[in-house]
Parts: structure tokens; sequence; C-alpha cells
């Protein structure tokens, strides 16, 4: 597992190979087996690997334009009547994507959509909600681009690891 974090870095170009259906089925195992809390399970995965709505897709927000290059991205969706914690439920299967595709040898990038804008006046989440049809009563907090890397990035080394950042028994008592 710790070689899988220190491999894992957030890919933002990717090749036109795409990802075979096989895949995209352990993908969503992974992020459908993802801890929630009492296991309510209040996220759905929305799976999108048309081209044109990629494009769109990549408008949502500032930073997002590399879903342009994705062969596939995963919407994560919440519903707030099944769980108070679906942030940290939808964060929880983001981050078990984000590995997942890294021990399948493919590249992914969170595109975070709670709390952002697409323009002044429209939430990214809800563009993204009018773009793939997703009812009003759930959030669209993630989006998940993937794809086969089409750049590289070094490991994390020990040097990136903040051990000043913990401590023993006591605030400010480091290990």
């Amino acid at each position: 597992m710790l070689d899988l974090l220190y491999k894992r870095r957030s890919i933002r170009k990717y090749t036109e190979t795409k990802i075979n259906p096989e895949t995209v089925k352990i993908l969503l195992q992974a992020a459908l087996l993802s801890p929630s809390s009492r296991g309510f399970k209040p996220c759905q995965f929305l799976v999108v690997d048309d081209p044109k709505l990629l494009s769109q897709l990549a408008s949502a927000k500032k930073g997002a334009g590399h879903l342009k290059g994705a062969a596939l991205a995963v919407v994560i969706l919440a519903d707030p009547e099944r769980s108070d914690v679906w942030v940290e439920d939808a964060a929880i299967a983001a981050t078990i994507l984000h590995l997942m595709a890294e021990s399948l040898g493919l590249g992914s990038c969170w595109i975070q959509l709670r709390k952002r804008q697409h323009t002044d006046t429209e939430a990214a989440e809800d563009y993204v909600r009018g773009i793939l049809a997703i009812p009003e009563k759930l959030k669209v907090p993630i989006i998940m681009a993937l794809g086969y890397p089409a750049e590289s990035k070094s490991p994390y080394t020990e040097k990136n690891i903040n051990y000043e950042n913990v401590y023993s028994n006591t605030y400010g008592v480091h290990l």
C-alpha cells in the first residue's frame, strides 16, 4: 500500500487509448466497495466516456480542462438524504478510485466541484447536473478524470513526508 501511495500522483495528460470495459468494471467495484459512514452508501457513480460529453464537462470550472483528453470520467454523486456525512463518503470513494487507478496503471485526477463555480451565477455542480440529467436531489461533489498517462511524475520520497505534523499524546509533542 505504501508503494502505491508513493507512486500515486495527479495526472492531467492522457493518451488516446480507451479503457477496456473489464478495467472500468474493476474501478467501479473499488468505488462501490469504498467505506461509508454507518454503511449507508450514499454515493452513486456516473461513468462518462463520450468525447462530446467529456469536452462539455471540461468547461465545468477552471482547472477541469484536462477532461477533454481523458478516456473516462467518473462523476461521483451523493444523496444527502441517505447520509449526513455524504461529503466525507464521496471523498473516500474518490480516494479509493485514485488508488485503484494507480494500481491498474491508469492516471487520475480529482476535480472538485463542490463549492466551485462554473460562472459567476452558476455553480459547477449545477452545470454538470444539467449536462448529465442528474436529479436535483443528488449532490455532484467530484469528477474523477481517468486515462492512461501521457505524462510521468516522480514518485514521492521520504522527503515529502511531513513528520513534523505528527504529535504524540499531546499537541505540540513530537514523536
